[in-house]
């Protein structure tokens, strides 16, 4: 009897601290799924008579909370041309035919592994404006490089985009290729013909109160 006792204690304390863990780390419900799209085509004409070369043509827009390219004239977060990457909040660059903003978005960039990019910093997000982009353009200043030898673009390793929505919601966004259906090795051939097809990871973080993913 003495020994079915002490069994039966030392399974009772086995579940009492199983739950006592379990409780002091809740599982985070709250945490969003990454989702991968595909050749998004954001193309741009070039007038290389001007110096420097003068870019034109629509940009593409994206929406977060649908996932996908928009015609919307409010309900986008993002839009894209060649490398030039715009957010719905902010002023007039001067850049042509860039959308009209009407929502409050924003954009940070930093450094690290996408699915170890989890904390929001609410304070840090750059809007676009007259004196620069939220997400800069040029070789090394944003998300990309440039190899001048092929003409291609690279996206930076680790470089990871913050985002605020238009309407204040967060999300994040890891570009992973330039060009159509993401190649492995970029030709010259593919570098001049099938360039401004992007390919990106991005994780939408729907719940207006989480700092975090």
């Amino acid at each position: 009897m003495k020994k079915n006792g002490l069994i039966l204690l030392s399974t009772a304390l086995m579940l009492f601290y199983s739950c006592s863990k379990d409780d002091n780390n809740p599982p985070q419900d709250n945490q969003a799924d990454s989702v991968l799209f595909s050749n998004l085509h954001a193309p741009q004409i070039t007038d290389y008579t001007q110096n420097p070369p003068l870019a034109s043509g629509p940009f593409v827009k994206f929406d977060f909370s649908s996932g996908d390219i928009t015609n919307s004239d409010s309900d986008w977060d993002i839009a894209f041309r060649g490398t030039t990457i715009l957010v719905n909040g902010g002023t007039a660059t001067g850049i042509e035919e860039a959308p009209e903003r009407n929502g409050i978005a924003g954009a940070y960039l930093v450094d690290g592994l996408f699915s170890e990019i989890n904390d929001i910093n609410t304070q840090g997000f750059i809007q676009d404006g007259p004196n620069g982009l939220a997400i800069p353009t040029g070789s090394g200043n944003g998300w990309y490089t440039y190899d001048s030898s092929l003409a291609a673009i690279y996206p930076i390793p680790g470089k990871v985009l913050v985002l605020k929505t238009a309407d204040g919601k967060y999300a994040k966004m890891e570009i992973l290729s330039y060009y159509k259906d993401a190649p492995e090795i970029i030709t010259q051939d593919i570098a001049l013909e099938d360039l401004r097809y992007y390919t990106f990871n991005y994780v939408y973080q729907d719940d207006a109160n989480a700092t975090s993913f």
